[in-house]
């Protein structure tokens, strides 16, 4: 069946400013397992092999695209030998330090990850 268009329909434009997206969970979530590997000098395998996943899995969470269950946050949480808890602060934190703000329409992905404040500095405020 083709597609009808009705000629009363036109395509709406998009607002030239609006308020960014906040970022969501999983980016920021990704972001900070990120940083904590790469502070330990580890290469994603090696994370990946101790936590008991796919290096692929762990790169998709590491990249905000998987959204992973409590059980394998915990895992991977694990094998960068914090605890869940430590983890869960940590990336609350990290949403909590973004500041609201206004970017153009289309200019930023909605959900991209904060560049601060790092995980370290978080786990810090959780001692």
């Amino acid at each position: 069946m083709a597609e009808s268009t009705r000629s009363d329909e036109t395509p709406r434009e998009p607002d030239s400013t609006r308020p960014a997206a906040e970022p969501l969970w999983r980016d920021a979530l990704g972001s900070c397992l990120r940083r904590l590997r790469l502070e330990r000098g580890e290469i994603l395998v090696e994370t990946a092999r101790r936590a008991g996943v796919s290096p692929q899995y762990l790169s998709e969470i590491e990249r905000g695209v998987k959204e992973p269950s409590s059980e394998m946050i915990a895992a991977v949480a694990g094998a960068l030998d914090t605890t869940l808890a430590d983890l869960t602060l940590a990336v609350a934190t990290t949403l909590l330090a973004v500041p609201a703000r206004t970017v153009p329409a289309g200019t930023a992905r909605a959900g991209s990850a904060p560049a601060s404040p790092t995980c370290r500095a978080a786990y810090a405020l959780a001692a």
